[in-house]
């Protein structure tokens, strides 16, 4: 499966902070019979539909969440959290509730306890309609798009108005593929949808059936989706894997892909970020399905709610004794989204990995750009390539740049001898990712003088130096397209 950056989607839906305090514990209490458990180190992650949003940039694709948090604590840290892997998130902030917050106390990479502070009272109508504009405004760009539903009231369906029905309406005059996963019993206001993520007891509760009988089960839910006007749906079944039941009476059942399970917390997120992420890209939805249920394998084996990411997904392809017929493009697991970057740059200095920068449009590639990177290579251990986003490029090079698009040029940068990692970034200049990364080595063109270079004051102030490569004279994109054009 090729994952190409230049796909787009829109996730909406209730957004939340997950907290993590990993544990030891070694006796009872003698205050009361309760376990003692001595903290060893807290972290946070994105939550709910943030978690969804997550995985997808995760998996390179460019992401807007819609949703609602507080300006309370867990709010601030739930914007670092999506700062930090480029999720765009337009403002909108609950007035009447805190930041939905799920705090989980582990021990041996289980859960002890979870303590929650939410409010799942209907959304204050005023917000609901500022959610609706944000979502208005992202959807010219969407190629997919996700209902994450939690049941904290952003879907609560109201007759005046349902976010839902808006948003599916929307999609279908456009011929967006819309994916939901549902919490209640009522899914009359996701009519339309093309694919509902429930699993089996939540496909049960709706049916007012029993989990048992899975043929039983899926004869009900098929009658249901042509009542409800639901394409199909993908039931998630635990140990036994998945099924995609289909509208027309089809059912496909895909054996499970799981490895030994430790944590089940968001696999559901991954489930249906996986799923769009695919139809985006083209695929049917029955192969769909089999790389969700792989990438669902590979997230129950993590501790706490944790994303699948372009390797390893690709990797478990690649590896997968299934014969999908997906084309696998090894290369693309270089290319990365800032969150994922840091954390291969943590890994790298726990190595003591020497990492060096550069950055650049790269639109057609020449042998400055060559002579560049290979002289970058040689510099460190471990070299980033920061690349211009197709709209930072247009803002820099004018309307009818770049010649080749930001997926097709990061695949190139992918597969040069010394590269790393090939991260884009959407300003007009790579300040905001330096400071990100805080690289040892900074390489810029010598047509640059050192106090014209961008981030050098951060790379020298920590430690790191700043080089300067000796271009090439007569060779630039610009000469290039120029003489292309007379």
């Amino acid at each position: 499966m090729d994952l190409q950056l230049s796909k787009r989607l829109l996730v909406l839906g209730d957004v939340m902070l997950d907290r993590y305090t990993e544990t030891r514990v070694q006796r009872i209490s003698p205050e009361a019979p309760v376990p003692v458990a001595n903290v060893l180190r807290r972290w946070n992650a994105p939550g709910g539909a943030a978690n969804v949003a997550r995985n997808l940039a995760r998996l390179g694709l460019a992401v807007t969440l819609v949703g609602a948090r507080a300006n309370d604590q867990a709010g601030q840290d739930l914007s670092a959290l999506l700062d930090c892997e480029s999720i765009i998130a337009p403002p909108a902030l609950c007035l009447d509730r805190p930041t939905t917050c799920k705090s989980r106390i582990l021990a041996r990479g289980q859960q002890l306890l979870r303590l929650d502070e939410e409010s799942c009272e209907p959304f204050a109508p005023e917000l609901v309609q500022k959610l609706w504009q944000n979502t208005l405004h992202a959807l010219p760009w969407a190629e997919a798009v996700i209902l994450s539903d939690y049941g904290k009231g952003l879907f609560a369906d109201k007759k005046e108005f349902s976010l839902a029905r808006e948003t599916i309406a929307c999609c279908r005059k456009q011929k967006i593929p819309v994916l939901v996963d549902p919490r209640g019993n009522d899914w009359s206001q996701f009519a339309g949808a093309d694919c509902l993520t429930p699993n089996t007891r939540e496909l049960a509760c709706v049916l007012n059936t029993q989990e048992g009988d899975f043929s039983l089960l899926a004869r009900q839910a098929i009658s249901l989706m042509q009542a409800k006007n639901l394409a199909r749906i993908l039931v998630t079944r635990g140990a036994k894997g998945m099924a995609m039941l289909e509208a027309s009476g089809e059912v496909t059942e895909l054996p499970t892909q799981a490895r030994e399970v430790c944590d089940v917390s968001g696999a559901g997120d991954t489930v249906i970020a996986v799923l769009a992420a695919a139809v985006a890209e083209g695929l049917d939805w029955i192969e769909a399905a089999k790389i969700a249920n792989l990438a669902a394998g590979i997230v129950v084996a993590k501790v706490g709610t944790s994303p699948v990411d372009r390797d390893e997904l690709l990797s478990a392809l690649a590896s997968d004794n299934n014969s999908f017929s997906i084309a696998v493009n090894a290369l693309s697991s270089k290319i990365m989204s800032q969150g994922r970057l840091l954390e291969k740059i943590a890994e790298w200095r726990r190595h003591h990995d020497r990492i060096v920068f550069t950055n650049g449009c790269f639109d057609l590639i020449h042998p400055g750009h060559i002579k560049l990177i290979q002289e970058a290579a040689h510099l460190g251990d471990r070299l980033i390539i920061g690349l211009n986003s197709d709209a930072s490029v247009k803002r820099l090079k004018g309307p009818d740049r770049p010649i080749q698009p930001e997926n097709a040029r990061a695949l190139v940068l992918a597969g040069m001898d010394g590269v790393d990692a090939v991260v884009l970034f959407d300003e007009d200049t790579p300040l905001e990712l330096i400071s990100k990364t805080v690289p040892d080595i900074l390489v810029k063109g010598s047509d640059y003088r050192l106090e014209t270079v961008v981030g050098a004051d951060i790379v020298q102030k920590s430690g790191g130096e700043v080089h300067l490569v000796q271009v090439i004279d007569g060779f630039s994109t610009s000469r290039i397209v120029s003489s292309l054009n007379k």
